[in-house]
């Protein structure tokens, strides 16, 4: 049973990496959650993968600032912010249902709201962390 468990997570961590990578080029398609999860599947299934993903020259950074002080690099919001954006303008030109945009840009304000409530550098986290404000809190 072990066995499966470990093919099963190994497997859904190749699917999350796959979607990160598209999620990189691609509007709409975010590739921090994916990549967070690709790094918890290799967690559970393969040592030489997690290691592999940590040691990324582009996740890898990510991932252990995330991990260790819940960082959100600023480049990446703002890249987050861009994406959105193009995506929303993509659904108005090829649809022009204005429910499905609104619906859409809802969901999307939701996820950017959550993304900025984290420290956007380690430099930010440790001024955070010295005025005792909660990193990553809603309150």
């Amino acid at each position: 049973m072990d066995k499966i468990k470990r093919a099963f997570f190994f497997v859904l961590g190749f699917m999350s990496l796959g979607m990160a990578y598209i999620g990189v080029v691609t509007p709409g398609i975010p590739y921090s959650p994916f990549i967070v999860f690709s790094a918890y599947c290799f967690s559970k299934s393969s040592k030489r993968m997690e290691n592999w993903i940590y040691n990324h020259k582009i996740f890898g950074p990510f991932l252990i600032n995330w991990e260790t002080k819940k960082v959100f690099p600023t480049k990446m919001k703002y890249f987050m912010l861009f994406m959105m954006m193009t995506s929303l303008l993509i659904i108005w030109f090829t649809t022009g249902k204005i429910i499905l945009l609104l619906s859409v840009a809802v969901i999307m304000a939701l996820v950017a709201t959550w993304a900025c409530r984290f420290p956007g550098s380690v430099e930010e986290y440790e001024r955070r962390r010295a005025a005792g404000i909660r990193v990553g809190s809603w309150f």
